[in-house]
C-alpha cells in the first residue's frame, strides 16, 4: 500500500502525496502518467516483461511513453547502454523473456525501471523470486545504483539480509510505519 501510495496508483484516504514538491492528490490521470514517467520506477516481484517484446524492446518502453526530444533521447539510449553493460545483460538485448533466467529478467526491469532517470525507485519484493546468489547480486546492484545515481530506493522486502543493507530500515507494523 505504501509503494501503491508513493507511485500515485493509489491516493490516500486523509492526508497528502508530494513528489518533488508537487502535491499529486488531485492530479488527473495525464499528469499522474507524466509525474510517473518523469520521477519514478518500479521493480516489482514478478518482473513483468512482456512476453513478445524482446529485452532491448521491454526495456525501451519507457522511452516511447516520454516523448523526449532527440538529443535528450540520444542521452537516454547512451544511458540504457551503460546500464545494460554494467548490469551484464547487453549480450541478451534481442532475446525473449522466456530466453532467459529469472535473476536476468529482474536484471532487465530493473534497467527499464532506470530508463527515464527517475529520481525514486520503488522495489516491491525485488529479490522474493530469485534464488540466493541472484537476490544478493540484485541487493548488491540496487545500492550501486543509489550510489552512483542518487537515485532514493524505496524497498519492501520480507528478506532480513537484503533489508540489513539498506542505509535506513522502517517496519510497517499494525498500520503504523516505525
Amino acid at each position: 500500500t505504501l509503494l501503491s501510495l508513493l507511485g500515485c496508483v493509489i491516493f490516500p484516504t486523509s492526508g497528502d502525496v508530494y513528489i518533488e514538491n508537487q502535491l499529486v492528490n488531485n492530479l488527473n490521470e495525464k499528469e499522474l502518467a507524466r509525474v510517473r514517467l518523469k520521477n519514478i520506477g518500479f521493480v516489482f516481484q514478478d518482473h513483468l516483461l512482456l512476453p513478445h517484446l524482446t529485452v532491448s524492446e521491454n526495456i525501451s518502453l519507457p522511452l516511447l511513453a516520454s516523448k523526449s526530444p532527440p538529443d535528450e533521447l540520444s542521452v537516454k539510449v547512451n544511458r540504457i547502454k551503460m546500464l545494460m553493460e554494467r548490469t551484464n545483460i547487453y549480450d541478451l538485448k534481442d532475446k525473449y523473456p522466456f530466453r532467459i533466467s529469472g535473476g536476468e529478467a529482474q536484471r532487465v526491469a530493473l534497467v527499464r525501471a532506470l530508463a527515464n532517470n527517475p529520481s525514486i525507485l520503488l522495489a516491491d519484493e525485488p529479490t522474493g523470486s530469485l534464488d540466493a546468489r541472484n537476490a544478493e547480486n540484485l541487493g548488491d546492484l540496487l545500492l550501486d545504483m543509489n550510489r552512483e545515481f542518487g537515485i532514493t530506493i524505496l524497498l519492501a522486502t520480507h528478506s532480513a539480509d537484503l533489508a540489513k543493507k539498506m542505509s535506513k530500515i522502517m517496519r510497517l507494523e499494525e498500520g503504523k510505519l516505525n
